[in-house]
This record gives structure tokens, sequence and C-alpha cells, in this order.
């Protein structure tokens, strides 16, 4: 077997071999910016596989294919929920303001999972956070990791 054969049966079991992204058992709820962040992501990946086609770049095809199935997938059982306008009760979509016992504030707007990203003060929907807050309303507690935390504020953003 030539050097060159094997090369290119490696490159073929490594571009068989990248798997599928893991799509949520979750429900996947979606805020607006979270659904127009699916179509974004939807449109630049069928602009690069254009291009990886045009290269004929067969690792990049696949793994630009694989990401493609993953949005689409995320597109078709996308939820859009917005929060109810005056609602009282923390809710899918709404921003909360919590207090933790040392006096220390912080603010985290519940969005989907793919939108979710904590550096920028967004968490998901199924986060331990989110999970203790929802129905709950200002001036309740809710605990996780064995933290309190007070809602003080809620926004519809």
């Amino acid at each position: 077997m030539s050097r060159a054969f094997t090369r290119e049966e490696d490159s073929e079991n490594a571009i068989a071999g990248i798997g599928e992204r893991p799509v949520s058992q979750h429900r996947n709820l979606v805020t607006e910016r979270g659904l127009a962040q699916i179509e974004e992501n939807l449109a630049e990946l069928r602009d690069m596989l254009a291009k990886a086609e045009r290269r004929a770049d067969r690792e990049r095809i696949a793994v630009v294919s694989r990401d493609l199935r993953y949005w689409t997938a995320r597109r078709e059982s996308a939820e859009l929920s917005v929060p109810e306008p005056g609602s009282d009760l923390v809710r899918f979509g709404m921003g909360v303001t919590l207090e933790g016992d040392d006096g220390r504030k912080v603010h985290w707007k519940i969005v989907g999972e793919d939108e979710a990203d904590p550096a920028k003060g967004s968490i998901s929907h199924v986060s331990p956070m989110a999970m203790a807050l929802f129905g709950k309303k200002v001036g309740d507690v809710a605990v996780v990791n064995g933290k309190e935390w007070e809602i003080v504020k809620l926004s519809e953003s």
C-alpha cells in the first residue's frame, strides 16, 4: 500500500468520524433574537457550504454539512416564546436581577439553550438558576447550589 493511499484512507475515516452535533431533548424555546441568530447561522453555513463545494474541500463540506443539519433541526423545532407584558412572575425571555446573601447583584436574561451566554448575562432556560427562578416574583428567594438569591427586579428584556 502506498503512503499516499494511506493518507487518503485516513482522511476519509477522519471525515466520516466527525459525528453529529447532539440536539438537546429539551423544548427548543427561543426569543426573537434567538430565532434571528438561528436564521443568521443557517445563512452563513449555506454560504460556507457553497464555497467549500466550489473548492471541493471534502473535510470542510463534511463539517459545514453537519453544522447545517444541526441548525436546520434547531430551526424546525424552534418555539418562539415572548414574555407576557407586565407579568410579575419570572418567565422565559425575561430579565431577572438578583441579590445574593452577600449583597452582590447579578442580572440574567433567560433565553434558549443556543442563545445562552453567561459571560454576556444570558442563561439557558434549562439551567439550574433559571429552573429555580421560574414562577417566582420580586421578593421571592431562589436557592441554587446552597446559595440564596433574592429576586429584586424583573424586566421584559
